[in-house]
């Protein structure tokens, strides 16, 4: 049989079949994927092929192989720096959930998933929560960073999932598609997809006040259909919070190609293999000194160029 992975723990994975029922699986022996080096194997958004065997009174699925995956995303395993985990597979578009300050996204942790992202093929809208909550010097904030991420080709959506703004719209975009809800604990990732489809009911916990920090309630990402109106098999990706995003096994040579504005530059350099540091004649340090290219963006860029683990050294706050 032919499924698609909903869920997973690491040991057992929920498969759906293409009749609609769901079958408790595992995997077949030692199961690694080709050229991959991660802590799971198999990941949500799967596509596998599995087999049905009756262990006493209970039927097993047994997962034995994997088809092609269309694009998947990873980050560094948190326990082991030299292996990834794949957070999900085979993803349509993600919505990348940003707070300001409860709890605050920084800006390094939004353009290391951008750039993750874009070097998987996957279409990133940036998602900013909680307007409701934020006084006018943060909404000048949120103003800022959507002139930043629009300016170079990112859809940006100011949502508020308790006053319902923009909820529909979040549901329009997901309709027909497979979408996952990335960003730290905290920033709302399961009160909007409840926000979207209130049959799904997922459990929600408050903000820590101590450390404007969210708890986490989601162990592992997990898969649902969209049980909403002309859905066109719609299906949400809800995923643990992530505290840092690590990026992985980009060349320092492309790394630039990753972020638009800096790709959009790199023809008018002087050298061909600029990588927009202390090269003469660099289109891209030019533009930098114009204030025509973010001073945060670059700044992301130069950390992750430099091998540096994301700190909460660059925040959100980016006036200076």
């Amino acid at each position: 049989m032919i499924g698609i992975v909903y869920k997973s723990t690491g040991s057992w994975y929920w498969v759906k079949s293409k009749d609609g029922d769901f079958h408790k699986c595992r995997i077949k022996g030692k199961f690694r994927i080709k050229d991959i080096k991660s802590t799971n194997p198999i990941a949500v958004g799967d596509n596998v092929v599995f087999d049905i065997e009756k262990k006493g009174d209970e039927q097993i699925g047994i997962i034995k192989t994997i088809l092609d995956r269309d694009n998947y995303i990873v980050r560094k395993s948190v326990n082991l720096s030299k292996q990834i985990h794949i957070i999900a597979a085979n993803i349509d578009q993600v919505f990348l959930l940003i707070t300001i300050n409860n709890p605050p996204t920084f800006t390094t942790f939004i353009d290391r998933f951008l750039v993750a992202a874009r070097a998987y093929r996957i279409d990133v809208i940036l998602v900013f929560n909680k307007i409701d909550a934020y006084e006018i010097e943060e909404r000048a904030e949120i103003l800022y960073l959507k002139d930043i991420y629009e300016a170079i080709g990112y859809r940006c959506v100011e949502v508020s999932s308790t006053q319902n703004i923009n909820v529909s719209t979040i549901k329009e975009m997901m309709l027909g598609k497979t979408s996952m809800f990335v960003g730290h604990s905290g920033v709302g990732k399961t009160t909007l997809v409840n926000a979207i489809d209130a049959s799904l009911d997922l459990k929600t916990k408050q903000i820590s006040e101590q450390h404007k920090q969210g708890q986490h309630t989601t162990t592992f990402a997990e898969m649902f259909d969209l049980n909403i109106e002309n859905s066109q098999d719609a299906r949400i990706i809800d995923t643990p919070g992530i505290k840092g995003f690590g990026v992985v096994d980009i060349d320092k040579y492309e790394l630039g190609d990753y972020f638009p504005e800096f790709f959009a530059l790199k023809e008018h350099c002087k050298f061909n293999n600029c990588i927009h540091t202390k090269e003469p004649n660099c289109a891209v340090k030019d533009a930098l000194e114009k204030e025509e290219v973010s001073w945060s963006r670059y700044k992301s860029y130069l950390q992750i160029l430099e091998g540096e683990e994301e700190s909460e050294h660059y925040r959100t706050d980016v006036w200076d």
